[in-house]
């Protein structure tokens, strides 16, 4: 359960789990937004970064409130047509983290609405991009805090070297993400 700022009363929270190319993702949230983005753990990446149509709610479907069908419909299109994504409207958010104004909000609503699909970005430059040059340490660990992973982009946030740098899935499933968004950004070109 979480509490929401206004009064304090506890959300209505449902859960959601998303058969996706990467295997479970779960999802939770309420009628505000969603809560989070649980990847799976991976330790064989999954065969080809081609969109594939196997991307469908297994459980959770029934009673599904408007903000996480608003992230499963936008999950599916990442996965599967992900041309489609930037005319989706991307879900509500309801995690404490950004409710609170701070530098971590700062730096993933950057992440989300300036680093778009198949680009990435360095964290000294998303730092810049927040309004703060000199807080590369404090991107990673915003990257690391990121409650809702996918949407918001912290898979394309890369080292300065190139570097893929860590990533709460793992390193295979950051590599498979950057590797599906190349793909689909060059057959859309």
């Amino acid at each position: 359960q979480v509490n929401s700022k206004q009064g304090g009363s506890p959300c209505q929270e449902k859960q959601v789990v998303l058969l996706s190319p990467l295997g479970r993702i779960e999802i939770s949230g309420c009628e505000t937004g969603v809560h989070e983005i649980k990847l799976p753990k991976m330790s064989v990446l999954p065969s080809g970064a081609e969109p594939s149509g196997a991307c469908e709610v297994c459980e959770g479907a029934e009673e599904m409130p408007e903000p996480l069908q608003q992230c499963t419909a936008w999950l599916r299109a990442y996965f599967c047509e992900p041309a489609t994504t930037g005319s989706l409207p991307v879900p509500a958010f309801h995690h404490p983290l950004l409710q609170r104004d701070s530098f971590t909000r700062q730096v993933l609503w950057t992440l989300l609405n300036d680093v778009k699909f198949g680009e990435a970005v360095s964290y000294k430059q998303l730092a810049d991009l927040a309004g703060n040059s000199r807080a590369a340490r404090a991107v990673g660990a915003a990257m690391r805090s990121n409650p809702i992973p996918i949407i918001i982009p912290c898979h394309r946030v890369i080292r300065s070297s190139g570097d893929s740098g860590n990533y709460g899935g793992g390193q295979l499933m950051k590599e498979w993400l950057l590797a599906h968004e190349k793909l689909q950004k060059e057959k859309l070109a």
